[in-house]
């Protein structure tokens, strides 16, 4: 018998979480059956998603959803042999025993001088969600200009990544000085705090006074409304993400930007990942050849120790990381 250690929501989160919304259990696993395997949770995943599914698709006293990155201890599935690496939606836990649905592989030629936790960074959804905002959604072209802020997380990170690898001139938004510094070592062309600046309408014009081709929205709230206005005619929005709303506990509301939408004919699509799974095996072979090429530079965030899960998550949440947010076990 191999005992789990798990993380569950106590409560849902209301405003800001807190450590009182999480409990540390243990679970006693049962011994797989035939087409079942063991995991061990080598890395963990904490990411901004969490916060707004965890309300619409848990239960409280549920295990926290995660990804992790494990490795197969037992195995009665020939699909998943004893000693194999997988990604897997598995929760907040140490052990899980699975039938294999929702498990991936890690690529079978997973470079050994790579860190297996980028499956679940650079190397894995964030990256594709950075690929197919831009080339799904956006449409970049080589010679546009982008904007994407939260620029300097897991995501925004790679997208301006991306975009310089196109071609294209990126501008990008962030939480510090420290982050600034960080996106200029990417090839950011242009990159700002906006904790300090004067004018958030005034940086965005002198970075690009001709306007924006395209926006790869984090953020939302007060940043999407002083962005939108900055767009070219005929520009495009891929709404990823809206963090400075998650912990809202009253919801913000406009200025409303229907108007400005209407006369720069401007088109604005939400999107998730999983829209494209099936394109997933060769769009990561191709984020991985561009880190082996040296073109994608791939930050981690790790925390050390599984009972430090909440404290990574909240400190996540907060702006805290540069790059992947990552626990290792």
């Amino acid at each position: 018998m191999v005992q789990a250690k798990t993380w569950v929501l106590t409560r849902h989160f209301e405003g800001f979480p807190k450590d009182s919304n999480f409990e540390l259990k243990l679970e006693q696993l049962p011994e797989p059956k035939d087409g079942e395997v063991l995991l061990e949770a080598l890395f963990l995943s904490v990411d901004p998603y969490m916060r707004p599914f965890s309300r619409v698709r848990m239960k409280e006293g549920e295990v926290m959803i995660g990804t992790q990155v494990a490795k197969v201890i037992q195995s009665i599935n020939p699909a998943f042999p004893v000693g194999c690496h997988v990604v897997g939606r598995c929760g907040w836990r140490t052990h899980t025993v699975s039938d294999g649905t929702g498990l991936t592989c890690l690529l079978s030629d997973w470079p050994q001088d790579v860190s297996m936790s980028l499956a679940l960074g650079a190397i894995g959804m964030p990256g594709l969600t950075a690929l197919y905002g831009l080339e799904e959604v956006l449409g970049l072209q080589a010679g546009e200009t982008l904007l994407v802020n939260a620029a300097a997380g897991a995501v925004g990170s790679i997208v301006g990544q991306i975009a310089k690898i196109k071609g294209c001139r990126v501008v990008g938004s962030s939480g510090s000085n420290g982050k600034v510094a960080f996106l200029k070592e990417l090839g950011f062309d242009e990159a700002f705090n906006y904790k300090t600046v004067n004018s958030l309408e005034e940086v965005l014009m002198t970075a690009a006074p001709d306007g924006y081709d395209c926006f790869f929205e984090n953020v939302g709230g007060l940043f999407s409304s002083v962005a939108i206005p900055q767009m070219k005619e005929f520009g495009r929005i891929a709404v990823c993400g809206s963090i400075s709303t998650y912990n809202d506990t009253n919801p913000q509301t406009g200025p409303y930007p229907h108007l400005t939408m209407i006369f720069k004919q401007l088109k604005m699509e939400g999107f998730m990942v999983g829209r494209w799974e099936h394109k997933n095996p060769e769009s990561l072979r191709r984020l991985m050849a561009w880190k082996r090429e040296g073109k994608l530079q791939c930050r981690e965030q790790v925390t050390e120790g599984f009972e430090n899960m909440p404290a990574a998550f909240m400190g996540m949440l907060q702006g805290e990381n540069i790059g992947k947010a990552i626990v290792k076990v």
